[in-house]
């Protein structure tokens, strides 16, 4: 039996609401087309620009992924390689070493370290390592090193200055103005400098520097300086006589201030006074060979006498004395 199947017509309500729908549907179509051509009219691309512009996004993500699978292949290292090798074949290699700025130092020294990079490529050569290498030795303050193509590494040195001679028990070795040990020296080398003796003496070379600057006409005469008990100063002068300084910087050089005053008035250096004691505040010791006690030692100053006066004249009395 065959059945009719009619359809009820639409109401007008329900037409009016797919027109509605539909109106809005084209606004937002309109809107959105209207907002998109703004946008790319703000863009001075083409079609064709503007497809040159996605095609070349995609290839720097595909170039990005692939160094990505490269670093974890080990691709760069082989790379480095190649590059080197390639180098190598265009001349840029390391066949000569310039060595500038050395004056004490064994510059043989410098090329048993510079010359481990012969025959490598320009490229390859570590030019901060090759310094650091450079720095561990005794003479080398800084230093340099530069690529001077096609095929030269240039090294700068900078030295250190030496200073002074300071005596250990079994040597004589220079020493710079910080105290920092440069090479072992021979008595004759040392001679005419200034050596310095006495336990942990190498972090004391400034602080005497700055006592001796205190009184300049007596600096150069020193021959030696002893750090003693790790606290004060003895000073041998070059006539072989003997001042040993009080405790602390401030005392010392005011002892060595007043020393320098006697001398410039009694002419006490080339005496016969072997040694001046001036560790004693309020007195000074003078030691005379072959004199007795009594002629040695200083009186103390007389009331209203200032200490250097009392000193210079006990100091000729006991010149006078011998």
């Amino acid at each position: 039996m065959n059945r009719k199947i009619t359809r009820k017509p639409t109401s007008a309500r329900r037409a009016a609401q797919r027109q509605g729908a539909a109106r809005k549907v084209e606004a937002a179509r309109l809107r959105t087309g209207s907002v998109l051509d703004r946008a790319m009219a703000l863009v001075p691309l083409g079609e064709e620009g503007l497809h040159k512009l996605f095609l070349g996004a995609i290839l720097v993500g595909a170039v990005g992924l692939m160094g990505l699978v490269a670093v974890l292949a080990g691709v760069p290292a082989m790379a480095e390689q190649h590059v080197a090798q390639i180098a190598t074949h265009a001349g840029f290699e390391v066949r000569h070493v310039e060595v500038r700025g050395t004056h004490h130092l064994n510059e043989l020294r410098v090329y048993e370290r510079a010359l481990a990079q012969r025959n490598r490529a320009m490229t390859e050569v570590d030019l901060a390592a090759l310094r650091a290498d450079l720095l561990d030795l005794s003479w080398v303050s800084d230093a340099r090193v530069s690529r001077q193509l096609p095929d030269t590494l240039v090294v700068d040195i900078v030295e250190r200055q030496p200073h002074a001679v300071l005596r250990q028990p079994d040597r004589l070795v220079l020493i710079d103005e910080t105290g920092h040990l440069l090479e072992p020296v021979s008595p004759a080398r040392a001679k005419g400098r200034l050596v310095l003796s006495g336990a942990g003496v190498e972090g004391q070379v400034q602080a005497l520097s700055g006592l001796l600057d205190a009184a300049p006409a007596l600096g150069p005469q020193v021959a030696e300086a002893q750090w003693v008990g790790n606290r004060r100063w003895n000073l041998l002068f070059k006539t072989g006589q003997m001042l040993a300084l009080p405790e602390g910087d401030t005392e010392a050089s005011a002892a060595l201030v007043q020393f320098a005053r006697m001398d410039g008035t009694n002419r006490l250096l080339g005496g016969k006074v072997v040694a001046f004691d001036m560790r004693s505040p309020d007195r000074i010791y003078l030691r005379v060979p072959g004199s007795g006690a009594a002629a040695s030692e200083a009186a103390r100053p007389a009331a209203g006498a200032s200490a250097a006066a009392s000193a210079t004249a006990t100091a000729t009395a006991s010149k006078g004395a011998n």
